[in-house]
């Protein structure tokens, strides 16, 4: 029996616990949460949960060591301690985060080990890459050129659930989403390199419509550039990454933003109120007043006026917001989550003919059960584990999902799982963006 060593039993495990639990592999979750590892496990006969703090280098590489597989869901930061002795002990090792420059430099080293460490095999990243390169390698075989792309993905609550000033709930890491927000952007558009600094990534967003997610906004989403070369499409003209969000969402966001709501510099709460909290803010920040009442209303609902302590000293604005947006923002049991993720493009052949694909999934979660976050992030990185093991992945080196040989059983298996992206073709030009 193939065993497989998964570390850490976050928000995302529970589906690739399930997945490979099904298929008899024995299953060893390591984590130091392990009453919530063996809550996931759910007695099954393979599974046995482990306590073990991520500090703890000398168990890690015994763990390492008696595994077949290793699959990272540790944060990022982890990664090349688990891949550097994945390495030393020649076993594989997969991850959904992206891949930094360090990782890629075990690339030689993987390759002379014989093993494949298999990164940004989620959602986003993960789901992304592979269905924009079915469409681009699809592009390319007819001799064609990818003249633009646009990849949006969000992660938000189902409409239904979408009952809040800001549209919406946190399904993931809640510091995260929020330090994503915090980044610069960066992106390409009709041949001209367009730099967007953090305190203006908020506005001006695209307005997108789609079926059963309603109208949503679209912002920049980090630096889009990089993936002109992962995706192998120099001719580009256009390549912009972007988040959705429901309207509102890029208003308030925005607001907080001159505000200084986000900011990860401490000052001195002692004795504070929230209410003492923003007139702190707005009395210290370019922007004197609130110019917009839906973002009053959302600040006001957020708890932002309320005559409350905080009962913090030096503390930063970021963490006293963060952590009232994630009090109040959080998905419930009985509410689905939603993701969207929809890549358009428009292509140009040898012949002057152009024409415009659209890639599109929309997943909903299941109540109960799991999120759409958890199982479009979990599957991807279960079904790899499975094709490793297996053999049908031969690749070694430093990796992510954009070659066929990974992708294509990869999204064929998540299709019958449910998890469905569709394709249409020969669009006109007018359902592009514009």
């Amino acid at each position: 029996m193939k065993k497989v060593l998964i570390l850490g039993s976050g928000l995302v495990a529970q589906p690739i616990i399930r997945y490979l639990l099904d298929r008899n592999y024995h299953l060893t979750v390591a984590s130091n949460t392990p009453d919530r590892a063996q809550e996931m496990i759910n007695r099954h006969p393979n599974g046995e949960s482990i306590d073990w703090d991520a500090s703890d280098e000398k168990m890690l590489a015994e763990m390492i060591a008696g595994h077949d597989i290793t699959v990272s869901l540790l944060p990022f930061g982890f990664h090349i301690g688990v891949a550097t002795l994945c390495l030393k002990y020649r076993k594989s090792m997969v991850t959904t985060s992206y891949v930094k420059p360090e990782m890629n430099a075990l690339d030689e080293a993987a390759r002379e080990a014989g093993v494949i460490l298999l990164n940004e095999l989620g959602l986003d990243p993960g789901i992304d890459h592979m269905s924009a390169m079915r469409i681009i390698d699809y592009i390319h075989e007819k001799e064609g050129a990818v003249l633009e792309f646009y990849s949006f993905c969000g992660a938000l609550p189902a409409p239904e659930a979408s009952d809040n000033p800001f549209g919406y709930k946190f399904t993931w890491s809640p510091k995260g989403v929020l330090m994503a927000g915090n980044s610069d952007g960066v992106y390409l558009r009709h041949g001209k390199a367009v730099n967007v600094p953090t305190i203006d990534l908020f506005k001006n967003p695209f307005i997108v419509e789609c079926p059963r997610a309603g109208i949503l906004e679209v912002y920049p989403n980090r630096d889009s550039l990089v993936y002109i070369d992962l995706y192998g499409i120099p001719e580009v003209q256009t390549m912009y990454r972007g988040t959705f969000r429901n309207q509102g969402w890029c208003e308030i966001l925005d607001e907080m933003k001159q505000l200084n709501l986000f900011s990860y510099d401490p000052i001195d709460m002692t004795g504070m109120t929230y209410a003492d909290f923003i007139n702190h803010q707005l009395t210290s920040s370019p922007v004197h007043q609130l110019t917009s009442s839906p973002v009053h209303h959302a600040l006001k609902w957020l708890g932002l006026f309320d005559d409350i302590p905080i009962n913090r000293g030096m503390a930063s604005p970021f963490d006293v917001v963060s952590d009232l947006m994630i009090r109040k923002m959080s998905l419930k049991d009985d509410e689905r989550d939603m993701i969207v993720l929809q890549h358009t493009f428009l292509a140009g052949y040898s012949d002057d003919r152009k024409e415009v694909i659209r890639s599109r999934m929309i997943d909903f979660g299941i109540p109960g059960e799991d999120t759409s976050v958890a199982r479009t992030v979990a599957l991807p990185a279960a079904i790899g584990v499975e094709m490793i093991l297996d053999g049908k992945i031969t690749a070694t080196g430093v990796h992510i999902p954009v070659i066929p040989e990974i992708y294509t059983p990869i999204l064929v298996r998540l299709k019958e799982m449910g998890i469905t992206i569709e394709e249409e073709f020969n669009l006109p030009l007018s359902e592009n963006i514009h």
